[in-house]
């Protein structure tokens, strides 16, 4: 195989703005302000209110919801995947057409070859996450209908399952999420393609992307905000 060296720097590029972002995500979250962090807090008071409903019609429907988006997301990287193996039976169509785009690095066919195979295993990956995100959400359906009502919401015991019911869908939460990084980075690996320094300028973007939505958007600090309201009720309740 023809791996020259400007492919292998841009491939460790690309691997390592995945895995280092993911890696710095789940470290600065617990200590910054975050889309995972506020709505951590967030799904916390929400599983404490449901634990003094009785009738809890409404929050069945959000989180069918919520399953409602991960399944079809789900569905949709089966049809990609699908799309992908079969361009291994076109490769020679695949290299004739980046042949003809100005500027494209020369196509070597052992080495589109691999660049299909990372595209596969970037799908495969995601399908995984989004499944294992259905199964978590279907975990914390039956928490819900196991958990008594509670109408003082004062009971320790009853907050601590209200706790672990937050966790559970925290973990379903972070699957999903997961599964959409590898979208945003499958986006990074189609540019693998054109050239090796056009994938190492798009690892770049999607990190600098997903920094920004997840740490500096305008939907965290409404998030934020929004959780210190309800924590200052809270405290003003109890007084």
């Amino acid at each position: 195989m023809s791996f020259s060296v400007l492919d292998t720097i841009a491939l460790l590029c690309f691997l390592v703005s995945w895995v280092g972002y993911t890696r710095f995500a789940k470290m600065k979250a617990k200590n910054t302000n975050c889309i995972a962090r506020c709505l951590h807090q967030h799904r916390i008071h929400w599983m404490y209110e449901l634990m003094t409903r009785s009738v809890r019609v409404g929050d069945a429907a959000l989180l069918a919801n919520l399953e409602r988006n991960i399944a079809f997301f789900a569905s949709t990287t089966l049809i990609v995947l699908a799309g992908v193996l079969t361009l291994f039976s076109q490769a020679e169509k695949l290299e004739a057409v980046i042949a003809t785009i100005p500027y494209a690095a020369e196509p070597i066919h052992d080495l589109i070859q691999l660049k299909l195979a990372l595209l596969a295993g970037i799908f495969v990956l995601a399908f995984f996450q989004f499944t294992w995100s259905m199964r978590q959400y279907g975990f914390l359906n039956v928490m819900i209908g196991a958990a008594p009502v509670d109408e003082s919401g004062e009971n320790e015991t009853m907050l601590d399952y209200a706790k672990q019911m937050a966790v559970v869908q925290d973990q379903a939460a972070h699957a999903y999420n997961y599964g959409l990084r590898s979208y945003y980075f499958s986006m990074a690996a189609l540019c693998w393609f054109f050239h090796p320094l056009l994938l190492v300028a798009a690892s770049i973007f999607v990190v600098y992307t997903l920094y920004a939505r997840e740490f500096k958007s305008k939907a965290v600090m409404a998030i934020t905000q929004g959780m210190q309201l309800l924590q200052s009720k809270d405290k003003g309740q109890e007084q």
